[in-house]
């Protein structure tokens, strides 16, 4: 995974391979390999995404969120 301050880019490559296209959904650009399999990830506009990590830094732990109660 790498950050690019000056374009403000994450960039995270699943796999190894050769770029065919690329799709976009949202902030998110999925470059793929002919038959589909996902190679890269970027992430634009990195810093608001990491910015919502910070939202969890106020959470004693994740397992409360997702805590499931006990069934009577």
């Amino acid at each position: 995974m790498t950050y690019d301050p000056e374009s403000n880019l994450i960039s995270i490559e699943v796999a190894k391979g050769k770029i065919d296209h690329a799709r976009e959904f949202g902030n998110f650009i999925i470059h793929m390999t002919k038959a589909g399999k996902p190679l890269l990830i970027e992430i634009l506009d990195a810093s608001k995404f990491v910015g919502q990590f910070d939202k969890l830094n106020n959470i004693k732990s994740i397992k409360e969120l997702t805590k499931i109660a006990p069934a009577n």
